[in-house]
């Protein structure tokens, strides 16, 4: 018989034996049980991180979404805290969500009979959304794009979007208008 140089044939008209050994089995499940425990975590924070981010994106647009149509329509637009999705709460603050309503009459609340332009719900798992005092209740574009509060006083302000154990996003409203999100180092109690 010719020599096999890939090794196919069987010697000595024993045959081959395919398949794993025990020690080869038990050392496969010990790889994976500590790349599963080292990964895991991390997986978990990673999401946890997203979703936080998630947020921190969704009052972006919202914010941005204000603005535009209070240039688009040429009257007054605000974004305020909501429970019910239909009016503006006073108590509380942003984690209950928030609506986008017109308000021709620069009231603060949405119009009578006038459904909102938009509304996000809820914020799931322990976020919490937090404006500071002047962004608290509410945020006020003018048809020009400018935040000013009813009153007529320029209106910018920070909201902080945080989980526990992670570090907080900032929501930056300027005086001109614009938004941007910033990353801190301050980590969330």
């Amino acid at each position: 018989m010719p020599p096999d140089p890939v090794g196919t044939l069987p010697r000595r008209g024993r045959p081959r034996q395919a398949g794993l050994t025990l020690i080869e089995v038990v050392v496969a499940l010990a790889v994976l049980t500590v790349v599963t425990t080292l990964a895991v975590p991390t997986w978990r924070h990673w999401i946890a991180r997203q979703e936080l981010a998630n947020r921190a994106q969704t009052l972006s647009t919202a914010l941005v979404r204000t603005r535009t149509e209070a240039i688009k329509r040429g009257h007054r637009v605000n974004l305020c805290k909501s429970v019910d999705a239909a009016t503006c709460a006073e108590d509380g603050d942003w984690t209950h969500g928030w609506i986008v309503h017109g308000d021709y009459r620069a009231e603060g609340g949405p119009n009578e009979g006038e459904p909102p332009i938009a509304r996000d719900p809820p914020v799931v798992a322990p976020i919490t959304v937090d404006g500071n005092a002047p962004v608290d209740d509410y945020v006020s574009f003018t048809p020009l794009g400018e935040p000013r509060r009813l009153s007529g006083a320029l209106q910018m302000g920070t909201f902080t979007v945080c989980r526990p154990g992670h570090e907080a996003l900032q929501v930056v409203l300027a005086a001109t208008g614009r938004v941007r999100t910033v990353r801190t180092r301050t980590t969330c109690p």
